[in-house]
């Protein structure tokens, strides 16, 4: 009996390795993204965003081929319900992608990195709006830690850091309806680039019948960056979905911060933004927010656990 628990637990230690090890290589290549979607800067971040959707469906219906998933493409589509609530959340994806590419093309990492850290927050804010889920009052007091810090924020700049928020709120919104369907990462995903891709192949050709794309107009390496996009945003979800299911979620909510810092980390000393004592003060208070939250998330786990 002793073995087999033993053995059981070794078993369950490697899992966890390796969904580690999973999930810390989705986070590390989002938290870098900046540096692939900066190769780009002569570039509309429409016309990226095209491109995106377009080569993005494209892998990930090679990768569906080889698991032989399309079943579950067609389960999918063939529920009205779902294929509706993947047409709202393939414009706010459309939405949340093309306001951190610009956001990266127009030196603003440093807003685009506050917005994912806001993200798990405003999640819970919409539950409570949407699903009238009930706040513990460590959580109250994350947001308002949150709220302090984005006031801060508003002071320092003089206006609403309307990347941090735009970003924050679709994701947000769109991971709350993610949830309600039920297909695979990689399917909805699919489902969602290929809504989108028929109006980004007729803009595509739109650019180019009037000299203006860039796919094919400059150097091969242009063209490779065009399709690479692609590649960059199927991956990490690929990596990040196999992670998460051998990890605990509140262990995957914390690593989620990684990706977060990276970004902000990269616009500091690698974009060279200014980030004053004022940005300090405000991201202290949104880590003090993110700080709270998760140690009453885990906290609430263990009374789970013992209870």
């Amino acid at each position: 009996m002793h073995r087999d628990i033993s053995a059981t637990v070794t078993a369950q230690l490697k899992i966890d390795r390796g969904g580690l090890a999973l999930s810390l290589a989705a986070q590390a290549l989002w938290g870098l993204s900046p540096l692939f979607w900066k190769l780009m800067t002569a570039i509309p971040a429409v016309e990226i965003l095209a491109h995106r959707a377009i080569w993005a469906s494209l892998i990930l219906a090679a990768f569906l081929t080889l698991r032989a998933s399309w079943g579950d493409v067609r389960s999918a589509v063939s529920d009205l319900r779902t294929l509706a609530t993947l047409g709202v959340t393939t414009t706010l994806i459309g939405l949340s992608w093309s306001v951190y590419i610009w956001a990266v093309l127009h030196d603003q990492v440093l807003q685009a990195s506050l917005g994912y850290y806001l993200n798990p927050l405003v999640t819970v804010l919409l539950g409570v709006v949407f699903l009238r889920e009930k706040l513990s009052r460590f959580q109250v007091g994350s947001m308002a830690l949150a709220a302090i810090g984005v006031s801060l924020m508003i002071w320092r700049q003089g206006e609403l850091p309307w990347i941090s928020l735009v970003l924050a709120a679709s994701f947000s919104l769109y991971s709350l309806l993610r949830k309600t369907v039920q297909a695979e990462a990689e399917v909805g995903l699919f489902v969602e680039t290929s809504l989108l891709s028929p109006l980004a192949l007729l803009y595509l050709l739109y650019l180019a019948r009037q000299g203006q794309g860039a796919f094919g107009a400059q150097d091969l390496g242009v063209d490779l960056l065009l399709i690479a996009s692609g590649l960059v945003t199927a991956l990490p979800l690929f990596l990040f979905t196999r992670g998460a299911r051998r990890l605990p979620l509140t262990t995957v909510g914390i690593l989620e911060y990684l990706g977060s810092t990276i970004q902000l980390l990269l616009a500091i000393f690698v974009f060279a933004e200014p980030f004053t004592w004022g940005h300090l003060a405000a991201f202290a208070f949104i880590w003090a927010a993110l700080g709270l939250f998760t140690w009453d998330l885990r906290r609430g786990r263990k009374v789970g656990l013992d209870g």
